[in-house]
């Protein structure tokens, strides 16, 4: 770039769809280097600790201004900065409005921006969409515990909450596991279930029976791999999906991108294996989040941080996925060892896969380039 003159490059969702946005594969190749480098260090997100998911503007459930949004499902703006090194060497931020209500006006539940900077000058490199970013990225990360702790002839496949975030990781964990031929769905909507197998049938010829289940237990029994993605749940965990024990397969891996529960004593059990995104995040939720934390935050490793503080359990037993990744721990001990792997999405994880096709776009002249000045008028 030759200052002081600044452009950036505008990249609309058509562009980035042009640009490998949905390239599931390539994606999650992606976020396996990215949880490398958090388990190295090479990376920053917001607050002291550099290990905060964001900084989030909620509302009043009864506002004092007639103009302030009122609290609802959802509800809410967020900030997320992040820097990340290693191949990406980026920094970048994702911000983003919240609102259920949205669907009635034919919009998604979140609309959502990446920014990227360069690291030195802070200057902009790019605008874009980033609603397929995020959930193409957020597929990706389970997609990497499938990749590495599924067992390798799974076959069945279960999810809970079949909305647009399961639709991908279901196309996302059949890359990772060609062998997958049986779908079982557990969800509140119809409408939902049925866009979802339409979904899948274009995009996953592999999957042969497709199950709708009419309790979350059916949909639990007999599946190799879960994910649990549902829509934030408000009032505390008694609301959460409660999967019990027995109802577990062997050797089963259970990914809780959404709200999950199990018993106590089987996340207390050494044999059952606890793994999660980044150890960083989860300890930083506990601050933001004062105990019982799980009561709030609905992933399962905040159960394993409660529990942690309630020393029903050991900090070492809640494994990073990237120290799996570096070799500093095993993986799956065998194949009828149960893994709950907590997935809580991070900013590094967007700037990573927004450089990523940003660097698509710009070998494939995807994108409009946009002046932000020739010269800054105040220097």
């Amino acid at each position: 770039m030759a200052y002081p003159r600044i452009d950036f490059l505008y990249l609309s969702e058509k562009d980035m769809l042009a640009a490998g946005v949905n390239d599931v594969a390539k994606c999650t190749d992606c976020m396996e280097e990215v949880l490398k480098l958090l388990d190295k260090g090479d990376y920053r997100m917001g607050g002291e600790d550099a290990n905060s998911h964001g900084s989030m503007i909620s509302f009043p459930e009864e506002p004092e201004f007639p103009n302030m949004p009122k609290d609802g499902p959802d509800r809410r703006f967020m900030a997320m900065p992040a820097y990340l090194g290693g191949q990406f060497d980026i920094a970048g931020v994702k911000w983003y409005g919240s609102n259920v209500e949205n669907k009635a006006a034919g919009l998604p539940r979140s609309i959502l921006m990446v920014i990227l900077n360069d690291k030195q000058t802070g200057a902009p490199l790019a605008y874009m969409s980033a609603n397929l970013l995020s959930a193409y990225r957020t597929a990706a990360v389970p997609g990497v515990g499938v990749r590495h702790l599924a067992v390798k002839n799974a076959k069945v496949l279960g999810v809970v909450g079949p909305g647009v975030i399961n639709s991908i990781t279901i196309e996302t964990f059949a890359s990772m596991r060609p062998s997958l031929e049986t779908l079982k769905i557990y969800g509140r909507s119809k409408t939902s279930i049925d866009r979802c197998i339409e979904y899948v049938k274009k995009r996953c010829p592999q999957f042969k029976d497709f199950i709708v289940c009419d309790t979350l237990e059916d949909c639990v029994r007999d599946a190799d791999i879960l994910s649990f993605a549902t829509s934030t749940p408000t009032g505390g965990q008694k609301n959460y999906p409660f999967v019990e024990r027995e109802w577990i397969k062997p050797g089963c891996l259970l990914c809780g991108m959404g709200a999950l529960n199990v018993p106590d004593e089987m996340v207390m059990d050494p044999a059952t294996k606890l793994v999660v995104d980044y150890t960083g995040l989860y300890e930083t939720w506990a601050e933001e989040y004062p105990y019982p934390t799980f009561d709030t935050w609905f992933l399962i490793g905040s159960k394993f941080t409660d529990m942690i503080h309630d020393k029903k359990l050991d900090f070492q037993r809640m494994e990073n996925l990237g120290a799996i990744l570096n070799g500093k721990l095993p993986g799956r001990d065998n194949d009828q060892q149960v893994i709950i792997y907590s997935i809580g999405g991070m900013p590094v994880e967007d700037v990573a896969w927004g450089k990523t096709v940003y660097e698509n776009a710009i070998k494939m002249e995807i994108g409009t380039k946009l002046n932000l000045w020739e010269e800054p008028y105040l220097f």
